[in-house]
Order: structure tokens, then sequence, then C-alpha cells
């Protein structure tokens, strides 16, 4: 009987459980989550944007990966994309690392729909501080809808899902990965012919020992997601302000409420991966104070709106980024395969539809039976 263990109930943890189950024969597909429930860390705290790269002008391939992926995930989870909205970019007269050449150049390299805006929606941009503002095609997705649609699919699928499952050590040894985890005060073993590590900010931590010859380079941060009751004028509307120290709010559909995030304020510490340190248990010590006052203020200074958007609460969690994208903002994706011809993959991907990416990836590697 062939087993995969697949460790991290996200979104991409969930959808590569289906697919190793559906798509590549897997007798037995065995979920672990260390919670008490499935997409409820990254997969929910974020922007729940579906990218249709206009976000990466200084990226192309991630740009053009999203224009790719994106109508493949609203085609395959229609009624989790909420589109009920305008979504306008605007380029700063200051301060910005693109040009509005270099965004009209890309979005019609990529054939991404870029139009004027109209009067009343120009109005709501301080001409002192914006060049130009642009009507673009960007959805929201619903983060609970997607938990529960991801749910059925395990169900349908027939994965083993075990929750509050904290994986302590996961080794290649002869033939197989043993994945060791503590569950209910119950400590357990699985002997797998290939282990999957999806959990995002973790991924180092999970491997242990096994990861230390195998660094993955990865920087995290500690990240601020302030939700906002938006003014009228903006209730139907996401903005988001290019490229540098600025700011995007969009509508964050789980919560009826709009996102706020700032690339000044919303990092609240960051630091390179280190063999011993828990990303999630440096969160956990964090003391949280809210920069929400200080992100609505310098937005306001952009669209003058903004400043009678009302904070309501704020979402903190660890995001994790390769370090090699930092210089352009781009969002590779990481599918590694632990020595040549082993067992364990780790995988890690910058937004959701990224998983067509790795699903690619992934069709291409050999899985076979172990001993």
């Amino acid at each position: 009987m062939r087993l995969a263990v697949v460790i991290g109930g996200g979104f991409y943890g969930t959808s590569i459980a289906v697919y190793l189950k559906r798509r590549r024969g897997f007798d037995r597909v065995v979920l672990l989550e260390r919670g008490e429930r499935l997409l409820a860390r990254s997969s929910f705290v974020n922007q729940a944007r579906v990218h249709f790269g206009y976000h990466y002008p200084r990226s192309f391939t991630t740009a053009y990966r999203s224009i790719v992926n994106a109508p493949r995930f609203t085609e395959e989870f229609g009624r989790v994309v909420f589109s009920d909205f305008t979504k306008l970019y605007a380029i700063a007269r200051r301060n910005s690392k693109v040009t509005i050449r270099q965004m009209e150049r890309l979005c019609a390299e990529i054939g991404a729909p870029l139009e004027p805006v109209e009067p009343k929606l120009e109005a709501l941009f301080n001409p002192a501080l914006i060049e130009r503002a642009y009507l673009t095609r960007e959805y929201a997705f619903d983060a609970d809808i997607l938990r529960g649609v991801m749910e059925k699919r395990l169900r349908d699928a027939a994965v083993e899902v075990l929750l509050e499952a904290e994986v302590t050590g996961v080794h290649q040894v002869e033939g197989a990965v043993e994945v060791m985890f503590d569950r209910g005060g119950e400590r357990i073993t699985l002997a797998a012919d290939h282990a999957f590590n999806c959990t995002y900010s973790r991924l180092q931590t999970v491997l242990g020992e096994e990861g230390v010859a195998d660094p993955l380079g990865l920087k995290h941060e500690i990240s601020e997601m302030v939700l906002v009751e938006p003014p009228p004028e903006l209730a139907e509307v996401g903005i988001t302000l290019m490229d540098g120290p600025f700011f995007s709010m969009m509508p964050f559909p789980a919560r009826k409420l709009h996102s706020l995030s700032h690339v000044r304020y919303t990092p609240h510490a960051h630091w390179q991966e280190s063999k011993g340190v828990d990303p999630y248990q440096r969160l956990a010590g964090y003391h949280f104070e809210s920069r929400g006052d200080r992100m609505i203020r310098d937005a306001a200074r952009y669209v003058p709106a903004i400043a009678r958007a009302r904070p309501h609460s704020s979402l903190f969690e660890v995001k994790t980024v390769l370090t090699r994208s930092e210089g352009d903002d781009g969002r590779p994706i990481l599918l590694r395969r632990h020595m040549p011809g082993g067992r364990l993959f780790s995988i890690l991907g910058g937004k959701i539809d990224n998983i067509y990416d790795i699903i690619e990836r992934l069709d291409l590697e050999p899985l076979e039976a172990g001993r």
C-alpha cells in the first residue's frame, strides 16, 4: 500500500493531498495539521487577492504566471471568488519604483487589461501625489468558503485528516520517510513512501536536523493586516498604490470588511531563517501593537476618503518569502526534493494561484513505491 504524508493543512497542503490521492495513485494519504482547523493561518491571514499580474511590475515571470493562473483559479473555485468591486491601481508621483511607462508596458506584454479611470473615480485621488490611476481586473476570495470547499474535496478523495497533530521529526530512511508526531498525548510514527512539507513559515523548523545540510533560504516577518470599515464611497472599491512605501486596501470577503496593508507599517519585525528558531513561537511572544492609525493616516494623503475608514481589528501572522526574491518582489515557487531521488519534498508558494505551478512541477517528479 503506497502511503503519502502531507504536513500542513493550508491551501497548498490540502490541494496537494487531494492531488496525490486522485492523480498520483496513492492508496492512502494522511494530512497532518497542528492547528484545530484547516486553512486557518496564512491561507486566511493575507489580503485574499486573486492576482492578475499588476502587483509585480518588477518581476515579469511572477506577473506572467499570475495572468495565466488567475483565470484557472477563478474557473475552478468560482464560488469563492468575489469580483463585485472596482479595482484601481495608481502610480505615485514620487518614491515609486515603477513608472507609468513600465506599468503600461508590462500589462501590454502579459495581456492584463489596463484602462483609464472615469472622472468620478479619478476624483478619489490627490492629484498632487498621484500621477495616474488605472482601472484593472483583479478579484478577492473568501477564505471561509474556500476552507469549506477544500474540506469537501478531502472527504470526497478519502484523505485522512488529523488535526492537532504536532510533527516532531522527519527522517529519510532506506526506502521511506519517517514522520513523527504527537496527537492527543500519543506519539505516532508513520513510515511513508513520500512526505510533503507544506508548512509555510515552519518549512525549515519541521525538517529539523534533516534540513540543516539543505537550507531553504527563507526570510520571515511578523506582519499586520488591518481590517477596516471603509467609507461609503470606497465600499465597492479596491485601491493599490504602486510600487514603493505605499498601501493597498481592498475587500476582505470572509469578514465583509476591507483589508489595509502598508509596505512601511505592515512588517513589524523580520529575520533570516536560522536553526532552532520557530517563527510561530516568535510570533506568539511578540508584543502586538497595531499600526492601523499610521496606515490610515499615510494612505489618506493619497486617497483622502481613507481618513474616514474605521479600524475594526488587526490580523497578525508570519509572512515568509525566499530571500532570493527580495530584489524584485517576485514570488517564485519553491519545490525542493531533499537528497537526489529523495522521498521528502518541501513546498512553498508565494500566492494562492501558484498552486498550479506547483502541480505542474509535481507532475514531472517520479513518485515510486518505497520498501
